[in-house]
């Protein structure tokens, strides 16, 4: 994820100053890792060097002054350009889970990555339970909605994956042993 074209798309709505921008992220995009506040400021530093956001004014609201910040013309096709551009499926895996099941299997064999895909899956069924009461909840956002629908996905693919795998590692249990 790039936090500045996050913040450029979340600035397309109109100017807002850091703590705004913050509260923003984290607010439309729940589910993904909160932004730092100190992240949030960088990047906006960042931005108006690069001539993708300039000053849009400041205000006080009973504390310090606040700078908020607006898109230039820079910023809009900047935006625009990222929008439009596909991400590429990731060239390798990189996954703690995949790493865990191959090194499980060379260094202590069937029986502890058996184990660990039967605990793993458990854990899968766990977090699927809980993201589908939350898709059903009446007072889930849109966003939230959206959140769950993308993990149950990405956790239906792990755990056809984990299931896969354990067929694999039990056939070729029983044939060393047969």
């Amino acid at each position: 994820m790039s936090t500045a074209h996050v913040l450029l798309g979340l600035l397309a709505g109109g100017p807002q100053h850091g703590y705004e921008l913050k509260r923003s992220h984290d607010e439309r995009l729940p589910r993904v890792k909160p932004v730092a506040y100190g992240q949030v400021y960088a990047t906006l530093g960042r931005l108006e060097r690069d001539g993708l956001v300039e000053p849009a004014g400041q205000d006080r609201d009973g504390g310090p002054d606040r700078t908020s910040y607006r898109l230039t013309e820079g910023g809009e096709v900047a935006l625009s350009d990222w929008l439009a551009t596909v991400e590429r499926p990731a060239p390798f895996v990189t996954g703690a889970l995949f790493v865990k099941v191959v090194v499980a299997i060379l260094v202590s064999g069937a029986d502890r990555a058996r184990a660990y895909l039967v605990a793993q899956r458990q854990a899968h069924v766990d977090r699927l339970r809980e993201l589908t009461a939350l898709k059903t909840d009446p007072g889930a956002s849109l966003g939230e909605v959206v959140a769950a629908d993308y993990a149950i996905v990405h956790l239906d693919a792990d755990l056809r994956w984990v299931q896969n795998t354990l067929d694999r590692v039990t056939e070729l249990h029983r044939e060393i042993r047969g």
